[in-house]
């Protein structure tokens, strides 16, 4: 599924950006090398950081 339409960025594109270290929105333009357009899919992928990276910390208990 598309997270930022303006730039293709998909959930799987998410994922493997914050594996990569991603902990904010910008970091996740960054990894996928794109900007920002209209915004509308940073709250999403906000909290697909956030999640992701909880997943990720009980994983490594």
């Amino acid at each position: 599924m598309y997270v930022c339409n303006c730039n293709g960025i998909r959930e799987r594109d998410v994922a493997a950006a914050v594996e990569a270290g991603a902990a904010r929105p910008r970091d996740v333009f960054a990894r996928t090398q794109c900007a920002p357009q209209c915004a509308k899919c940073v709250c999403e992928m906000r909290q697909m950081i956030q999640d992701r990276r909880e997943a990720l910390r009980h994983a490594a208990e």
